[in-house]
Order: structure tokens, then C-alpha cells, then sequence
């Protein structure tokens, strides 16, 4: 696991032009069943992978804080939300609250599991996105995603195989 994680963002950055043009085409002509498809490949890909071996976006990534999983955290940590916002969190260039430090201060970097699991923020119970419902919405986080999680990756390139999208262009006749 470790190598494909090394070499992830390099095979990442090479698909890069071809995810952004098979995902413009995939807008274009949306199947109505996206969603389903995108749902098997998730679970096909996660029912193979065990995020614990990995754990790349805990020690590369922050979610993004929510007031409501600040709330939560902070009462199971036992710290007022002011403490706990001032220890561990800052805003982004978005204006989003995200962890001040990487890895993430809750991971167990030798078993990479997390010290708050049942509490965790939103985003990270629901990353990598890729079983989301209207999932041809968030296609350009799902290719910033294939440059951290294996499984994104993964899944990206099935779903290329499973649906192809070719080029409307015509062809010329001679």
C-alpha cells in the first residue's frame, strides 16, 4: 500500500486532463443512474480496501469543521468550543474551518485509527464522496480526491471503464 500511495500523486497528475474531460462529457450526458453505478463501484472498491492500511487523508488532508461537528467534538472532548476551535482549528482561504496541523491531531499514525472516530466530522464519515448522491456535482473534488485516496482513484478509472464517454465531435469524411 505504501508505494501506490508514494507514486498516487503522480499517476493522479497524469489522469488529471483525462478525468476533467471525461467528467465534462459525463455533465453533458448524465445517466440516470449515476448515482447507482457510482454506489456499486464505492462499495465494490471498499469492500477490498481497508482504509486503516492507508490512512493518506488523515495525514495529508483536513475536512472541513462544521459548527455542528465543532459542538459535537468539543462536548466529547470536554472542552468548550472556544478551547477546542483555538487548539486545533483555523480558517482557510475559503473561509471554512479546517484543522491547524497535518497529520490530523486525532490520528493514531500507528494504527491509523482516530481517537474521535464516533464523533468525527461530517466530512470525514462521509469521504471520499464517492457513494454521495448527486455525485456528478462534486466531480472536481472527486478528482482533487483521486490525488489522496487510492480508492477514488480506483473507482475513477472503473467508472471510465463501466461508462465510457466518447467525444461528440463529428468526424470529417474525405
Amino acid at each position: 500500500m505504501e508505494k501506490l500511495i508514494e507514486s498516487l500523486p503522480q499517476i493522479a497528475a497524469e489522469a488529471k486532463k483525462e478525468n476533467q474531460k471525461y467528467f465534462k462529457l459525463l455533465k453533458k450526458k448524465t445517466p440516470k443512474n449515476l448515482d447507482y453505478i457510482m454506489q456499486d463501484l464505492h462499495d465494490e472498491e471498499f469492500s477490498k480496501t481497508d482504509c486503516l492500511s492507508c490512512g493518506n487523508c488523515c495525514k495529508t488532508t483536513s475536512p472541513i469543521f462544521t459548527q455542528k461537528d465543532i459542538e459535537r467534538i468539543a462536548k466529547h472532548l470536554k472542552m468548550k468550543v472556544v478551547d477546542f476551535v483555538n487548539t486545533y482549528l483555523q480558517r482557510d482561504s475559503d473561509d471554512f474551518m479546517v484543522l491547524k496541523t497535518s497529520p490530523c491531531a486525532f490520528l493514531d499514525e500507528n494504527d491509523n485509527t482516530c481517537f474521535i472516530y464516533d464523533v468525527r466530522p461530517k466530512a470525514c464519515a462521509e469521504y471520499p464522496h464517492t457513494n454521495r448522491r448527486k455525485f456528478i456535482q462534486i466531480t472536481n473534488l472527486t478528482i482533487a480526491n483521486t490525488f489522496v485516496c487510492p480508492a477514488t482513484y480506483n473507482i475513477v478509472e472503473k467508472l471510465k471503464q463501466v461508462l465510457p464517454m466518447e467525444s461528440n465531435k463529428k468526424v470529417r469524411r474525405k
